[in-house]
């Protein structure tokens, strides 16, 4: 009966978990679907469908920007309307390509002052084109009021048409929703005005009314994806063929990424540029969309048809509703494995039916909420099952392992009191590596290939270098790595450990990026810092702060400039005096810093002593002589140790130094050290 009431028990617990797990992402679906908490979630799961379906070919409109290139090339200044006659020859040359409507996303409200017979001329094209639309201004009057100007009658009388130039733009200045009528105002969108125009459909009301409230713009390509010319090359049928026009409903409007201050340019964000990568971006040549093109997207939409879609807001709450409790009812049940790979696989299942659907029926579905629904269950189904506290406290030591050596982890899992914000002060070795052109060298290789790379880069970093010398590593930073020695627990021989590590990272076999080995360059300093916790009793950050940690990162920067891969300070090579080999390269003054200070390389263990003594000694001497002002003599030797050194770095900056030097008027107590103005 014990036994029988053990197990009663646990399926009792198990089923109220399960129906709590149910409502917990069931509520919260519903919650994140209705309210603007979830309004992120919902945007983005317009723009990945998107994305993830890919570029659609959308031939049948193209666009003639107003550009800067046009406005040079025309002569039109960048803050005034341009000269009318230039869209009178524009339209009289499209009508001429044969195109099938002419639509300027430009207003024209207002008569030329400048030149009234440029209007008349304007007029007259517009007249005989007999397919130009032209765009109404809307201007609002306090929050509500708002009022549409129409062109000047000369050219309004003579259009085939006129639309609302306004666009619907959401809080992040991406157009989502298809605007193709104004109730408020009774007038069709300028888009709605070309569809109907080029569709034959006279009742404008009837075609842009039709489907109204749950349309969104279908977005057939990234940025300035629809096939474009500048005005000025529109204007020439050498620049661009007739045929690039025939048949095709072009739309003129502005694309300028110059504008005045205090001005916004007529231009948005897109659903595609978020998830831009740098190389898209200058592929493409855009982040921002013209409002000209989303202009010209939206007429697609309604001419083909294919504008996106969604279901009643109450089908999609139930459907979220329902995918909840099935996630949250379901994962509770299943051990934490089973649970991860059926809740992931669930996930992916219900993904790509949405998915489906939006490419079959152009109907879209705020479906991330359903991943932060199968996010949350899978959180409760591993808390329920009593795992949290022992992935929480291993998870914890494994951390900690990154940052210290196995004994000090012994001692801070097994001390609270070490967890406790503070901070003294005390002299430490302090340590900054960083990898030279990882920017450069990470740039062709895709994102998993990086981690991998990185994760092997600092797991070798760590556990063969810094580590293995018990220094304590403070942050990783990017590619770079912030570590100190003697703290928290005291080591007398500190410097000479930090210096070990570098070392230890010089003997590594080099990992590579397409051939290219990954170089590390490291800079140490000893002195006085604050160590300790600095944060709260809930996150630990223990780290150091104070001049001296900036100095020291400072001279890991220093090695980009000397071509080296590891320098220290005079106070750290006092401290490890001959137990390493070391060569001066002179005095620093380094950015920040108001002194300069002794800097030396750190080249190698003491048996590479008697290899390295005749080029460090002439360095040396070289070096020598260009504090005491003897720069022939500081030359020649330089360029001795070249021969002896062939590509040192050092030899080399400071020959660049003494060429400088050579056209210049020097006082017989100019300063020998170097004043660094970079980091």
């Amino acid at each position: 009966m014990i036994k029988l009431a053990s197990v009663r028990g646990k399926i009792s617990r198990s089923l109220v978990a399960a129906v709590f797990g149910g409502l917990l992402a069931s509520g919260l679906g519903v919650l994140l679907h209705t309210y603007n908490v979830g309004r992120g979630l919902i945007d983005h799961s317009y723009e990945l469908q998107l994305v993830a379906r890919g570029d659609v070919r959308a031939q049948e409109a193209v666009i003639v920007y107003l550009d800067e290139t046009s406005h040079k090339a025309l002569g039109q200044p960048l803050n005034a309307p341009w000269d009318r006659t230039l869209h009178a020859r524009l339209i009289n040359r499209l009508t001429a390509a044969g195109a099938k409507a002419i639509v300027f996303d430009i207003i024209f409200g207002d008569p030329d002052a400048r030149n009234p017979l440029a209007d008349v001329e304007m007029a007259q094209a517009i007249k005989d084109s007999g397919r130009v639309i032209l765009g109404i201004d809307l201007v609002r009057f306090g929050r509500n009021d708002r009022q549409g100007i129409p062109p000047i009658e000369l050219f309004y009388t003579n259009a085939a048409g006129a639309g609302s130039v306004e666009v619907l733009a959401d809080s992040d200045l991406v157009v989502r929703e298809l605007n193709a009528w104004d109730d408020d105002l009774g007038i069709p969108s300028l888009s709605g005005t070309a569809a109907s125009f080029v569709s034959g459909t006279s009742d404008f009301e009837q075609l842009s009314k039709s489907g109204r409230g749950n349309r969104w713009v279908n977005y057939y390509g990234p940025p300035h994806y629809l096939p474009s010319v500048g005005y000025s090359d529109a204007l020439s049928a050498t620049a661009v063929e007739d045929s690039f026009f025939r048949d095709k409903v072009v739309f003129i409007g502005a694309r300028l990424f110059t504008k005045f201050a205090g001005e916004r340019k007529d231009e948005y964000a897109h659903p595609f540029s978020y998830w831009m990568s740098n190389s898209m971006v200058k592929e493409r040549g855009a982040i921002f969309v013209a409002g000209v093109e989303i202009q010209a997207t939206m007429f697609l939409n309604l001419l083909r048809g294919d504008w996106l879609s969604r279901w009643s807001q109450q089908t999609e709450r139930v459907l979220i509703a329902a995918l909840g409790l099935a996630f949250g009812f379901g994962l509770v049940r299943l051990r934490p494995v089973m649970a991860t790979v059926v809740g992931l696989g669930g996930l992916v299942v219900v993904v790509a039916g949405f998915q489906v659907l939006f490419n079959q029926k152009l109907i879209w579905f705020p479906w991330l909420i359903i991943l932060v629904q199968v996010v949350v269950a899978l959180a409760w189904s591993i808390l329920f099952n009593s795992v949290q506290f022992y992935v929480q406290q291993r998870l914890y030591e494994h951390t900690l392992t990154r940052f210290l050596p196995p004994t000090l982890v012994r001692k801070f899992a097994g001390n609270p009191e070490l967890l406790k914000p503070g901070a003294v002060e005390q002299t430490i070795s302090i340590f900054f590596s960083d990898i030279a052109d990882f920017t450069e060298l990470s740039r062709n290789i895709d994102s998993d290939a990086l981690a991998k790379l990185m994760n092997n880069y600092f797991e070798t970093a760590v556990s063969r270098c810094i580590h293995p010398t018990e220094g304590t590593i403070a942050k990783y930073i990017g590619d770079a790595i912030f570590a100190f020695w003697n703290a928290p627990d005291p080591q007398a021989d500190h410097p000479w450990r930090a210096c070990a590590a570098a070392l230890r990272f010089r003997d590594q076999k080099a990992q590579s990026v397409d051939g290219k080995p990954l170089r590390t360059r490291i800079g140490i300093h000893t002195a006085s810092a604050r160590v300790g916790n600095f944060g709260s009793a809930e996150r630990v950050d223990y780290t150091a702060l104070g001049e001296s940690v900036n100095l020291g990162s400072r001279l890991e920067g220093l090695n980009k400039v000397l071509g080296t891969d590891a320098v220290i300070s005079q106070s750290t090579r006092e401290l490890i005096g001959d137990r390493l080999v070391t060569r001066p390269l002179g005095l620093f003054q380094l950015k920040g810093f108001g002194k300069p200070i002794g800097v030396f390389e750190l080249v190698g263990w003491p048996e590479e002593a008697e290899a390295t003594r005749p080029w460090r000694e002439a360095f040396a001497h070289a070096l020598e002589d260009y504090h005491g002002r003897k720069l022939d003599a500081a030359e020649k030797g330089f360029q001795r140790t070249l021969e002896l050194r062939p590509g040192d770095g050092p030899s080399r900056f400071y020959l660049a130094k003494l060429e400088e030097l050579k056209g210049m008027t020097l006082a017989d107590d100019w300063a020998t050290h170097t004043i660094m103005r970079e980091k």
